[in-house]
C-alpha cells in the first residue's frame, strides 16, 4: 500500500483501501459494503464519492497504466542505448512496485474485470506498452548489444522477470536499487558463468 506522509482525502483512502482489498479478496469478492466498512462510511454515503466498484479498477488499472507510458517515454527520451534503456525498464518497473505494490498488484491481475470499453482501452494501452518494449529489445539485436532471440520471447520473458517484485509485500528504498541492478545483471548476462 502506498506510504504518504500526507493526510489522504477521502477520496484517495477509498481508491487506496478498493485497491487493498481487490488485492486480498479479488475484484468479485469485494463488496462494496467490504470497501464501505474499511473507510468506515455507510454503503450510501459511499456512493456520494464514487460511483461504482467498476470505477474505482478503472482509475486503478489506468493510473498504473499511464505510470508505466510516461516511464516508458522518459527511458526512450533519454537512454543512450538499447542496453541502458533495458536497464532503466527494468529499474521503472521495481520502482512503481516499490511506490505501490497493492495497486501494481491489481493492475496485473485484476485489469481482466474492466468492463467494455474500457477493456478493450486497456489492452490497446498495455499492447502500446509492450511493443515499446518489444522495440528496444529488437534495437538490441540490431545493434549487436542482445543475442538474436525471437523478440516475443524476449519481452515475455523480461516482463515475467520483474513480476514476482509486485509479489512481495513491501519494498523499502534501499531494497529498490539493489533489486533494479541484481534483475538487470541477470538478464543482461545470464546465469552461465562461463565468459
Amino acid at each position: 500500500m502506498m506510504e504518504t506522509t500526507t493526510r489522504l482525502t477521502r477520496k484517495e483512502r477509498i481508491y487506496q483501501e478498493a485497491a487493498r482489498l481487490f488485492r486480498d479478496k479479488g475484484y468479485r469478492a469485494t463488496s462494496m459494503r467490504d470497501l464501505a466498512d474499511s473507510v468506515g462510511l455507510e454503503p450510501s454515503s459511499l456512493y456520494s464519492h464514487i460511483s461504482s466498484k467498476q470505477e474505482l479498477l478503472h482509475k486503478i488499472c489506468f493510473d498504473c497504466g499511464q505510470r508505466f507510458l510516461s516511464g516508458m517515454e522518459e527511458v526512450l527520451q533519454t537512454a543512450e542505448s538499447p542496453t541502458e534503456a533495458l536497464e532503466q525498464l527494468i529499474r521503472l518497473h521495481v520502482t512503481i512496485a516499490s511506490e505501490d505494490v497493492t495497486a501494481i498488484t491489481v493492475f496485473n491481475d485484476e485489469w481482466r474485470h474492466l468492463e467494455q470499453p474500457e477493456l478493450d482501452d486497456f489492452l490497446r494501452m498495455r499492447r502500446g506498452y509492450e511493443e515499446q518494449f518489444e522495440l528496444v529489445v529488437t534495437e538490441g539485436m540490431q545493434t549487436g548489444q542482445f543475442r538474436q532471440l525471437e523478440p516475443k520471447m524476449a519481452l515475455n520473458t523480461l516482463l515475467s522477470a520483474v513480476q514476482w517484485v509486485y509479489r512481495k509485500k513491501q519494498i523499502n528504498g534501499d531494497e529498490v536499487e539493489r533489486i533494479a541492478a541484481g534483475i538487470a545483471e541477470m538478464l543482461l548476462n545470464g546465469l552461465n558463468t562461463k565468459s
